[in-house]
């Protein structure tokens, strides 16, 4: 094995590592779900468009897709597992109306997973094709997926608070960012590379607000309780978020839980 080989294996198991943990961060979510025997106002969205994202990830990572990215299919084949469970929980404590919602998202996130896998690998005879067309697939969905934080970077300006873009989490973007575009330079595959170069700098950004807003945000949380309207003024914030960006405790998921772009 070479010493590139040897670089690229270990950063890509730095990445899994990392992205693992990702992965895993909204268990304690899933378990006071579970003790309270209801999702109440959780949304399903984030735990459906990771799964989506990570079912990809796998397909292009098989040797007859994209040979030699045996890590790439560990850690999102990890995913799809932890998503599933995720989803499962869903659809067992969730009432009739959003149980069939979560069951039709995961139908059709089925159905397109298998309708790739199968004109992939029966219509595109070669790998340097199948590696185009679902790497640009997989491409697509992961900036759609590191973009997702925009919407709490534009509450963290609005508002001067960093409390709902938890610092471990941007830190964890980044490691995980950094982690998988040196992989992709190991040799150069653009399909890794982009998206994860730019969800690089989209964590940097964060980490930057975060350094910026820090102070500010400890004024604002010492001053709520010095006044005691903690409550209230949290809801406010609330209230003038539209439903895209609520960052409360009921959808705060999807900054706690965007696709860690695990490649």
């Amino acid at each position: 094995m070479s010493t590139a080989e040897i670089a690229r294996t270990a950063v890509g198991i730095i990445g899994n590592v990392i992205a693992g943990c990702m992965f895993l961060s909204p268990v304690p979510t899933f378990v006071g779900i579970c003790k309270k025997g209801s999702v109440e106002q959780y949304s399903p969205v984030p735990y459906l468009a990771t799964l989506m994202n990570c079912m990809v990830w796998t397909l292009y990572g098989l040797p007859m897709v994209h040979p030699h990215s045996f890590l790439v299919v560990t850690i999102n084949g990890a995913g799809c597992v932890v998503e599933i469970i995720y989803i499962t929980l869903f659809l067992i404590y969730s009432d009739r109306k959003k149980r069939l919602k979560v069951f039709l998202g995961l139908l059709l996130e089925l159905i397109f997973i298998f309708l790739l896998s199968f004109v992939s690998l029966t219509m595109l005879h070669t790998v340097n094709k199948r590696s185009a067309v679902v790497g640009t697939i997989c491409m697509l969905f992961n900036i759609g997926m590191y973009a997702s934080p925009l919407s709490i970077m534009k509450l963290v300006i609005k508002t001067k608070s960093v409390e709902f873009m938890p610092f471990f989490l941007s830190l964890a973007s980044f490691g995980n960012g950094v982690s998988w575009t040196i992989y992709a330079l190991i040799p150069f595959d653009p399909f890794i590379a982009i998206p994860n170069g730019i969800g690089t700098m989209f964590a940097v950004v964060q980490l930057i607000l975060y350094a910026s807003y820090y102070k500010s945000t400890q004024e604002q949380i010492a001053a709520r309780k010095n006044n005691g309207k903690g409550e209230m003024n949290l809801s406010e914030v609330v209230v003038g978020m539209s439903n895209a960006t609520v960052p409360d405790n009921k959808k705060i998921t999807a900054i706690d839980h965007f696709s860690p772009s695990a490649k």
